[in-house]
């Protein structure tokens, strides 16, 4: 071989062995929650998540855990996942990009657990639509993480009748149609971030919060609030996700570590969640707050009131072909 081919030679082989090294040098990625503080159930699911991603990449993957408030607020961070600044997430997400997210707060579409996790579980009704949505977006769509029915816990007094709601502001986040449903439960509402909520109710802005399961609202108000009213207008759950950019530029083994392991969170989310719900019922009674569980009978008549006033109003917003699966889905009551 001439002298001049032997050098062409050795620089390719040069050039692949660096290209082979460097494709071996891990990718640092970011996941992050926008709500949820190392110790909390989704910070120890992000934890757990980040840990099979490294493990079955073996080590290709390396994972960065940003917690709630550590990137900026709940819109802030979405933003950020949007852009792909954020890679993975387990989070509540916001309708500002698109109001079909709305489908996951859908008040009174479900009634028991065993209605959401026929819904929510692998292969659920909503599943299909969840990640068509999503990949509107840019996103990928992994499952839900559910936490279980919200209330609304407030300070001095609670309501029972719409009534008594009147006297009553509360905070909502600003994700349609969470407002629009406590407004149709007769409170009057208040969109703040949830960073800013414990001073909002600790000064009187609002007299409480109407989002949350038990678990946020015993974690972080318990010093603030004296009610807890189990009224569950809708049913909880974050949503395991990866910025659509991201998910694109890996190699399908890859992929397929980073969705199994999404689906170990899930199932463990769903394994875990009715009970852990119990369990700060117990620690909020312990606590002194007063906790309110109405009846089937008597959420009822709340819930139709509220499908009458919402419904028609999401359908005009995320469209008549999801609404339509919404009423031959949904729980009755």
């Amino acid at each position: 071989m001439p002298i001049t081919a032997l050098k062409a030679f050795a620089l390719a082989a040069s050039v692949s062995l660096i290209a082979l090294t460097a494709s071996a040098e891990p990718i640092t990625i970011k996941m992050s929650t926008d709500s949820g503080a190392k110790g909390s159930p989704t910070g120890d699911a992000m934890e757990k998540w980040a840990s099979l991603i490294e493990e079955g990449t073996k080590g290709e993957i390396q994972v960065d855990i940003f917690y709630q408030n550590e990137l900026g607020g709940q819109q802030e961070i979405f933003d950020l996942f949007v852009a792909n600044d954020v890679q993975l997430m387990i989070n509540w997400p916001s309708t500002s990009y698109d109001e079909r997210i709305g489908l996951l707060y859908t008040p009174y579409m479900l009634k028991s657990w065993e209605d959401a996790f026929q819904a929510y579980g692998q292969g659920g009704w909503l599943n299909a639509t969840l990640d068509g949505i999503y990949a509107d977006m840019g996103l990928k769509f992994f499952g839900a993480w559910p936490e279980g029915f919200n209330g609304v816990a407030t300070k001095g007094k609670y309501a029972k009748t719409a009534e008594e709601a009147a006297s009553l502001k509360v905070r909502v986040p600003a994700m349609f149609p969470m407002a629009e449903a406590m407004q149709a439960m007769g409170y009057q509402t208040a969109s703040i971030d949830w960073a800013e909520t414990f001073t909002s109710i600790q000064t009187g802005v609002v007299d409480g919060d109407a989002a949350n399961v038990i678990y946020w609202d015993y974690e972080y108000f318990r010093d603030t609030i004296n009610f807890y009213n189990r009224t569950r207008q809708q049913f909880i759950t974050g949503v395991i996700s990866a910025n659509g950019e991201f998910w694109g530029s890996l190699t399908e083994e890859q992929q397929k570590v980073i969705a199994d392991a999404s689906q170990v969170i899930m199932q463990d989310g769903f394994e875990s969640a009715r009970s852990i719900d119990a369990g700060f019922v117990e620690k909020a009674k312990a606590a002194g707050i007063e906790y309110i569980e109405p009846t089937d009978a008597e959420l009822a008549p709340i819930a139709l009131k509220v499908r009458e006033v919402v419904w028609p109003l999401m359908e005009e917003r995320i469209g008549k072909e999801i609404m339509d699966q919404v009423r031959a889905n949904a729980s009755e009551f």
